[in-house]
């Protein structure tokens, strides 16, 4: 009797994590499992007397994003239909930051200092979509899809 019960809760266990594992590929404008290598896009928010608040580009130049590194409120290029991860962090050690894009229903919580989130889509139709601050208006970038 007592291995029949350790079977069933191993049995609901393994069910658990196969199931929290297959909803953890589903992105966030998706309905099913998307099992491919997503693209990655690194942002970060933070604050200078300069500037003032703005999103960063973290990501290299590899082509795909039209602007180098450190650039303030990069453009984000992507293909239709593609796969695309955007990390977002936030290094302003005195305000809350989030990114929203709501073309993909992107939307991050609001991060406290040096709290990150990562937000899976799917680039499902072509244009150019801002995206934004809730908290700090001004800080603005661009989606291009093609």
């Amino acid at each position: 009797k007592g291995m029949i019960i350790a079977i069933g809760v191993a049995a609901a266990v393994v069910s658990i994590i196969v199931y929290l594992g297959i909803h953890s590929l589903v992105p966030v404008n998706g309905n099913s499992p998307v099992f491919a290598a997503p693209t990655n896009t690194f942002i970060k928010g933070t604050y200078s007397p300069q500037s003032g608040y703005t999103f960063v580009s973290q990501s290299t130049s590899s082509g795909r994003n039209s602007l180098p590194i450190g650039y303030n409120s990069p453009t984000i290029t992507l293909k239709q239909e593609e796969l695309e991860s955007i990390h977002m962090i936030n290094e302003d050690t005195s305000s809350k930051h989030n990114l929203n894009i709501d073309a993909f229903k992107v939307h991050t919580n609001n991060l406290g200092y040096f709290q990150s989130q990562t937000i899976t889509f799917i680039a499902n139709k072509g244009g150019s979509f801002p995206y934004y601050c809730t908290i700090h208006p001004q800080m603005r970038g661009l989606v291009v899809v093609q």
